[in-house]
């Protein structure tokens, strides 16, 4: 593969966390391109997304994945191989800030051993559990890319505010784990891309309760996300494997 860039997503792809928000905008507009063949969208529970169920179709396929399932992503796995030998682009959307009682911690005082290990479930080893079983689609001589939807509260050297401990050190764990198989990756599918990106704050029930201080202007649809995103994608070249960006291209100290 030369240095050329990505370009726009084609052939066979993959959308992982897709019932919601910034996912399921992803699958809204890869279902629209026609250089797309087949949206392959996986979510815990595909018989209850029903936003995803309106946009049903021949090019879109349905799967039951948990990521925090390691059998479970196998099983998916293996039901996208049944149907193609490979894939030319995967963006993972799975992620948590909050979720019941799980919210961001303000201090050590309310840091816990359980709600931590959560976040590192969900928003670290669900993305190297697909970077492990997705190999066999990503072993052939088309260029291809795998994203993954991090945070730049992740970032170590960004790291002004403090709080919050669980989310950017689980998010600072991703960009490390999607770094090193950036590594492997490129002995074993030299032809992908890897890279983990920063969406800006986007009008999605993950980023609802934090709504109130952003600016009108820094607050995105999931659709001009999703747009930002893409731009980004489809820019991005061999060279830039294992690397961080933010929404607007620039690329996001680790």
């Amino acid at each position: 593969m030369s240095n050329q860039t990505f370009g726009q997503p084609v052939g066979q792809v993959l959308v992982v966390g897709a019932s919601q928000g910034i996912g399921l905008e992803f699958v809204r507009q890869l279902v629209a391109m026609t250089s797309v063949v087949q949206v392959y969208a996986a979510c815990r529970k595909p018989e209850q997304a029903t936003d995803l169920q309106e946009l049903a179709g021949d090019r879109l396929t349905l799967i039951q994945m948990d990521t925090t399932n390691e059998t479970q992503v196998e099983q998916a796995i293996a039901q996208i191989k049944a149907q193609t030998d490979r894939l030319n682009f995967v963006i993972n959307c799975v992620g948590v800030l909050h979720d019941g009682d799980l919210k961001p911690e303000k201090g050590l005082r309310q840091i816990d051993g359980d709600r931590m290990l959560q976040y590192f479930q969900v928003n670290s080893i669900s993305a190297i559990l697909l970077a492990k079983h997705l190999v066999p689609l990503f072993k052939h001589d088309q260029p291809s890319v795998f994203a993954s939807i991090s945070a730049k509260v992740g970032s170590i050297g960004d790291n002004g505010l403090g709080g919050w401990y669980g989310y950017r050190a689980s998010k600072a764990a991703l960009n490390m784990l999607m770094k090193t198989t950036a590594i492997e990756y490129k002995r074993t599918c030299p032809n992908n891309i890897i890279t983990v990106l920063h969406p800006g704050t986007t009008d999605t029930q993950l980023s609802k309760p934090f709504q109130r201080n952003v600016p009108p202007e820094k607050l995105f649809s999931p659709t001009q996300t999703v747009n930002y995103l893409l731009d980004v994608i489809g820019q991005l070249t061999p060279a830039d494997s294992g690397d961080f960006f933010s929404w607007n291209g620039d690329r996001l100290p680790w």
